[in-house]
């Protein structure tokens, strides 16, 4: 039996903090519940929005008018001894990263303290400090909302990107993820390719244990407010990171680079090579652009450990980041050039609106 709740605020379930109401609201356990709720909002003509720990969410002020779909599949189970895990939607993900340090198995140890379930980390392609879930998912299981039937896609099935995948693209809205298959390496070495992990273990004379990469890349984020909620921290209730490191093809890096020299005389500007140009860091960005740490616009600002994060300072609207977002957004193309994107999901918002949150700023 679907237990399907009425008027329940989403604010308080996204890591941001800000939003209104859904209409309607029910957790399932499984596929067969996807089905059940996805029938039950069809015959009331209603639509239906999937969220999970609402880590990378922004909702409307006026919230959603249909129904608020969560998977909370939460087993994790091998389904070989070889490191590979089929781990179920609703675990959340920071539990699920300990658990595979703590069975030896390395893969993802670089991406501990990010919050959210699991069934979110393959929708953006979840990266930081040098790995991808791409690098380690196998399948994805999936409810498809056009016909209701169970469906298993392969890594390549999936189109992953940096922070993309057909999720995100040509499928938007059209999968119900259930479960995840990960390939993991059994006693495998931890991975050290981001520079300020590295920098931590300097000088040892035997290499780090996963656990204590694991155990670095939370401090790391906590050094920038970057982790799990924490009440204490006066930067906790954000998104994460609110904008995507951009990009820029080679042919017009050169021209963002004058800007930046200009800007910033003698003072290099970080950039990563990818496969698709090079990719700058979207807070060093922001900050040259001369919104600086803990900039604030009333109840919303800038992280004042990381200009990355837009967060909510008390009481803010949905509006309000929005406003902020595109402030953000207006100064970084005028000083740079560059277009940055806007990383979380939304929520509610009418197609007018979601279009001018996505638009290239002017």
């Amino acid at each position: 039996m679907l237990e399907v709740l009425q008027d329940v605020p989403l604010g308080a379930r996204t890591t941001l903090g800000v939003g209104g109401r859904a209409r309607y609201f029910v957790e399932v356990a499984d596929a067969d519940g996807v089905r059940a709720a996805l029938s039950w909002a069809d015959a009331r003509g209603v639509p239906v929005a999937v969220i999970g720990g609402g880590s990378n969410l922004l909702v409307a002020d006026v919230g959603f008018s249909g129904l608020v779909l969560r998977v909370r599949a939460e087993e994790v189970s091998p389904t070989r001894n070889d490191g590979r895990l089929r781990v179920g939607a609703g675990v959340a993900w920071d539990a699920f990263v300990n658990e595979t340090v703590a069975r030896g198995l390395s893969g993802i140890e670089c991406l501990a303290g990010i919050p959210g379930d699991v069934g979110a980390a393959p929708m953006q392609n979840v990266g930081a400090y040098g790995q991808e879930v791409s690098q380690t998912i196998t399948e994805v299981e999936v409810v498809d909302r056009r016909d209701g039937r169970s469906a298993t896609l392969s890594a390549a099935a999936c189109g992953f990107g940096y922070r993309d995948s057909v999720f995100k693209r040509e499928a938007a809205g059209r999968y119900v993820v259930t479960a995840v298959t990960f390939q993991l390496e059994p006693e495998g070495a931890p991975t050290l390719a981001y520079a300020a992990l590295a920098q931590r273990f300097e000088g040892r004379a035997a290499p780090p244990s996963l656990r204590e990469v694991r155990d670095a890349v939370v401090a790391l984020r906590r050094e920038k407010s970057m982790v799990l909620l924490d009440p204490d921290d006066e930067n906790a209730r954000s998104a994460g990171s609110f904008f995507v490191n951009p990009v820029v093809p080679r042919r017009a890096f050169a021209r963002v680079e004058e800007r930046a020299a200009r800007v910033a005389p003698g003072v290099p500007m970080p950039r990563f090579d990818v496969a698709e140009g090079l990719k700058i860091p979207a807070a060093w960005l922001i900050e040259r652009s001369g919104l600086t740490r803990g900039t604030r616009r009333g109840r919303v600002g800038l992280s004042t450990k990381h200009t990355l994060a837009i967060v909510n300072r008390g009481g803010a609207t949905a509006a309000e980041v929005v406003a902020f977002a595109a402030e953000i957004r207006a100064r970084v193309r005028d000083v740079f050039g560059v277009t940055l994107v806007p990383e979380p999901r939304t929520l509610g918002f009418s197609p007018e609106a979601e279009a001018a949150f996505r638009a290239a700023a002017r």
